[in-house]
């Protein structure tokens, strides 16, 4: 598979031997790990079903920003049931994919929500659009331009596969059971948004919010 994402951009594209991880069903799950507003957050969602970037509101609570205040929205998301979420406003911040030396950061307008959700973030086509990211399924990869070279973010396809089944066996607005603790589980065995400093003197730990259907809310 081959990209061409514009004349002055390079070649992006998925070879056979890249695929990782098991074959299953949830392919269109894709989580990864982004760096936002100097914070490493995990469970953060890719989707390219809505014109808005998503952040929990209890990521933002825990993530502290006071230097980063909400701005006034005149805005609503609607579920599948037709409710009607009001966001508590939206925030700019830096989100910043892939790995050393080929990492790209982008300044984005997030909508801040109180809604039931498996993630602390969901990234959109807002986010897409600004990286001139190309996603594959197949791959469960993210890939975008850095100058005259090509990043890319991985999807943890173990954690797609999970979160993609308990959003839709549980389904929204029903509170999530605590996994248990594994070598790669922080305090209560959820995943963590934490400050990301090399010296790791300091760490901030942001708890996932409850369940959200993919694509659950548009705007």
């Amino acid at each position: 598979m081959e990209v061409e994402s514009a004349n002055d951009a390079p070649l992006i594209q998925f070879d056979q031997e890249e695929r990782w991880g098991p074959r299953t069903q949830g392919n269109g799950a894709r989580v990864i790990t982004a760096l936002l507003a100097n914070y490493e957050i995990e469970r953060v969602f890719i989707d390219s079903g809505s014109l808005a970037d998503i952040l929990l509101g209890e990521a933002y609570d825990q993530m502290q920003l006071g230097g980063a205040p909400l701005e006034a929205v005149d805005t609503s998301l609607y579920g599948f049931a037709g409710e009607v979420v009001h966001p508590r406003g939206m925030v700019s911040l830096p989100l910043t994919l892939g790995t050393t030396p080929l990492r790209k950061t982008c300044l984005l307008k997030f909508l801040v929500v109180d809604i039931p959700s498996a993630y602390n973030v969901i990234l959109e086509r807002p986010t897409l659009n600004a990286f001139r990211a190309i996603i594959s399924t197949y791959h469960k990869k993210i890939k975008f331009p850095v100058i005259e070279e090509v990043g890319e973010a991985q999807a943890n396809a173990l954690q797609a596969r999970k979160y993609y089944f308990e959003a839709i066996k549980r389904g929204k607005k029903i509170r999530t059971e605590e996994p248990a603790e594994t070598e790669h589980s922080n305090v209560q065995g959820k995943d963590p948004v934490h400050s990301p400093k090399p010296d790791k003197e300091t760490s901030t730990t942001v708890q996932p919010v409850e369940e959200l259907l993919p694509r659950a809310y548009t705007s």
